[in-house]
């Protein structure tokens, strides 16, 4: 039995990530070691961000959780993320549509892998089963979906040729990516949200946030051919 819950759970969180890579033709574009070299320039920013957090918060870093102001500063480090990002990007030939699924689906198969396979490995095999592992796999699919989003973000943002109001409303959509868990999370917390439940806000909240995105994106693509 535990086994078998085992493998259900690294189905549902690595499944979506196979089926996103092969679906979207990027494993025609042969993009498979670059998808691997923004997983290695994610585990870079992921380095440096914790080296910030020891530098600058060294005896808080575990009250953070307690502080309001401490959770938001640790979160504005998460803007080393869109930085990463960037670079990735930067390194990626050909056109916008497989630019940002290379980066994004890389970046998010990354982070799964760091933060998914010890969880999975030392607690889904436990002896009794446990909904958490459910959740937590789930979440990861919304994950893939925001980092995707995030990664046309700033694809659009990088461009020259973005109308001024509309690099605007991108550059408040990326500042808002990295404070969302923040928002999410109080406001779960103050409305007593049960975690099934916690994890239809974050989905509901995370498709909005990728439609918005999707259409800014569809919008030049229609006007400047750069699908």
């Amino acid at each position: 039995m535990t086994l078998y819950h085992f493998g259900n759970c690294v189905a549902l969180v690595y499944v979506p990530y196979y089926l996103a890579y092969k679906q979207s033709g990027l494993s025609e574009y042969g993009a498979f070691w670059k998808c691997v070299q923004a997983g290695m320039i994610y585990m870079f920013t992921q380095l440096a961000k914790m080296m910030v957090l020891a530098t600058f918060f060294p005896d808080n870093v575990e009250d953070l959780g307690s502080d309001f102001i401490g959770e938001f500063l640790k979160y504005t480090v998460d803007l080393a993320d869109l930085v990463g990002l960037y670079f990735v990007l930067s390194g990626i030939p050909g056109k916008g549509h497989s630019k940002v699924l290379t980066a994004g689906i890389g970046w998010a198969t990354a982070e799964v892998i760091l933060s998914r396979a010890l969880l999975l490995w030392v607690g889904a095999r436990g002896a009794e089963f446990d909904w958490i592992y459910i959740q937590k796999c789930l979440e990861s699919s919304v994950l893939l979906v925001q980092h995707i989003a995030t990664a046309t973000l700033v694809w659009l943002w990088s461009r020259h040729n973005l109308n001024q109001n509309l690099k605007t409303v991108v550059t408040i959509l990326l500042v808002l990516s990295c404070y969302k868990p923040l928002l999410i999370e109080s406001l779960l917390q103050i409305l007593r949200f049960s975690p099934c439940l916690g994890l239809v806000v974050k989905g509901a909240f995370t498709m909005l946030y990728a439609l918005f995105t999707l259409t800014i994106y569809a919008g030049l693509a229609q006007v400047i051919g750069i699908y």
